[in-house]
């Protein structure tokens, strides 16, 4: 997959929603980003088109294997950076936006070698 960091967001999203809740929804993703809903119609159909989610007749949201391994690419780069942020000394939300950002412009080599050394 080209990076596109919405895209990520997205499948980000949906793999932390899809641990709290039995399913996730579009309205769920929505009020999870702080989006309008017509906003989250759009990105899942991009994201229903490259395949990785499927939508059900019920509108019921999941990942696919592609989907899922991007998912959670993200969301380990996001915890890790993160929390090393914070245990720099940085304000927790700031670490947060910080760690968004540089998660979907760090090369797979880069961030392995941060983990060596965070872990």
């Amino acid at each position: 997959m080209k990076r596109n960091e919405s895209a990520e967001d997205y499948l980000e999203a949906i793999l932390v929603l899809s641990k709290s809740k039995p399913v996730v929804r579009s309205v769920d993703i929505a009020a999870h980003m702080g989006f309008k809903k017509p906003s989250v119609s759009v990105a899942m159909k991009n994201l229903r088109e490259k395949e990785h989610i499927k939508v059900s007749e019920e509108g019921f949201i999941t990942l696919t294997e592609p989907g899922r391994e991007i998912a959670e690419m993200i969301y380990e780069r996001h915890q890790m950076l993160s929390d090393w942020l914070i245990r720099l000394g940085v304000d927790p939300k700031i670490a947060a936006e910080d760690a968004c950002a540089i998660e979907h412009c760090m090369s797979r080599e880069s961030f392995e070698a941060i983990k060596k050394v965070i872990q």
